[in-house]
């Protein structure tokens, strides 16, 4: 079963509602996803064996958390070039990190990106469901999963 890897920064618990959204989104569609927080991923190793990556930060004085940093420095330690990917994020007024993980991700680990980065203020706004749901579909479609 392909398995996904959806790591977040989050800062008040909005970022990780959004994973957990995205999260069920692959799932429905036969994949299997893990959610970890990314000040769990200490080393390399803890982001091997997976079939695409999700990553996520919220918003913090203009920037993606301190964490999801870290993070992007071990990934670009791995060839994850090629695989599938996505970005995304919670902000309050600014929602500059979403589109700056994406970028990473896109140009700096070649990862094969869904679409654009899911911008969302929180999980609960009109339409956040579903929309962090059907990133995670596209995640799952880009593992060849229909």
């Amino acid at each position: 079963m392909s398995k996904a890897l959806i790591v977040y920064a989050t800062h008040g618990g909005a970022t990780r509602a959004i994973a957990d959204l995205i999260a069920q989104g692959v799932r429905r569609m036969g994949c299997d996803a893990e959610v970890v927080n990314a000040s769990e991923i200490k080393k390399e190793e803890d982001l091997a064996g997976y079939d695409a990556y999700v990553f996520g930060s919220a918003t913090y004085h203009g920037q993606m958390m301190q964490p999801m940093k870290t993070l992007l420095f071990l990934a670009a330690k791995m060839n994850l070039e090629g695989l599938p990917a996505g970005a995304f994020g919670a902000f309050g007024w600014s929602g500059e990190a979403p589109g700056r993980i994406y970028e990473t991700m896109e140009n700096v680990l070649k990862m094969d990106m869904v679409g654009t980065p899911l911008r969302l203020k929180n999980a609960y706004e009109k339409g956040a469901s579903t929309g962090a749901e059907n990133y995670g579909r596209g995640l799952a479609q880009k593992m060849g999963h229909r």
